[in-house]
């Protein structure tokens, strides 16, 4: 009999697990796609599936509400081989329509543009300041040519300089003199700083990708035992054709195999495929991409 675990209730939900009765009898494999490259700081973009395709969100459904094939497992009267045909057929009869989903490349396109904008608008946000600082700048330079004006033309008449009001006028402009060399000064700061601001926003653009490698890895899994038996890496990234999946899978594929479990990705439905499939003698079951309670060794039941 097939082993059947009860995880427990979570929000009204029983969760039921089905698994393979023996090693080899079932295998899960799945494609996905990683970045070639990748820094630490950055969230990796969600991509993955057989179709080399990054998923999208799914708009929430009451699946409550829901019927789908997965829920033949929930019949512990049936053993796996049994449930599994059951789930086969169920799945054949269900015609479910799926978004369309981004290429992975130009997902991570959109990535680097995005980035790129917003440190152009901080650039543009710094070049506003600039241009105010400026302005202010300006202001301030034409009220002290006001200043050196009057004062040349106070120092032009000897006889204000002996007198007790000549004398004040002479403090205060040399304290006017002062303050100008200490807002020079200061303006020599700001100017250093803003050229370091402005140096490292345009590090920070030369260093944005144009466009990323991708890597993808063919993951197989025994569905009984949960052990990895394999994982084909394939360089071409999202250009890696059926072809190349059905040689990589051929050479690992265990002699007592009965079921293959994948999604509906074009690598698992090409041509080639089912050649396999005809060749090896085995039951190809396709689950829906990006719905993880069709899967049956993850049974939801609500």
């Amino acid at each position: 009999m097939a082993r059947a675990r009860d995880k427990g209730e979570k929000g009204g939900s029983k969760n039921v697990a089905r698994t393979a009765d023996a090693p080899g009898q079932a295998l899960n494999v799945d494609l996905c796609f990683v970045p070639a490259t990748h820094e630490n700081e950055l969230k990796l973009p969600a991509v993955s599936g057989s179709s080399g395709r990054l998923v999208v969100e799914r708009s929430s459904e009451r699946e409550e509400e829901r019927q789908w094939p997965g829920q033949v497992f929930a019949d512990e009267s049936l053993d796996y081989s049994e449930a599994m045909l059951e789930f086969v057929n169920a799945s054949r009869a269900e015609n479910e329509c799926e978004k369309p989903a981004k290429d992975p490349e130009e997902a991570e396109k959109e990535s680097v543009r995005a980035r790129k904008r917003a440190i152009r608008q901080e650039e543009e946000d710094l070049r506003k300041q600039r241009r105010a600082v400026r302005e202010q700048r300006k202001l301030e330079d034409a009220a002290w040519q006001t200043l050196k004006t009057e004062q040349k033309q106070q120092q032009a008449t000897p006889s204000a300089l002996t007198s007790q009001g000549g004398k004040a006028q002479d403090e205060q402009w040399r304290a006017q003199r002062q303050q100008r060399r200490e807002s020079t000064k200061q303006r020599k700061q700001e100017d250093e700083d803003w050229r370091q601001q402005r140096l490292s926003i345009r590090e920070r653009l030369s260093l944005l990708p144009i466009v990323k490698a991708w890597i993808a890895i063919l993951v197989i899994t025994d569905n009984c035992t949960r052990q990895c038996l394999g994982l084909p890496l394939f360089v071409a990234g999202p250009n890696v054709t059926a072809e190349m999946v059905v040689e990589a899978l051929r050479a690992l594929l265990p002699p007592e195999l009965l079921f293959l479990i994948s999604d509906r990705g074009v690598h698992f439905t090409a041509g080639v495929f089912q050649e396999l499939m005809r060749s090896e003698e085995f039951i190809h079951v396709l689950i829906a991409r990006h719905r993880p309670q069709s899967k049956p060794s993850a049974l939801y039941a609500r």
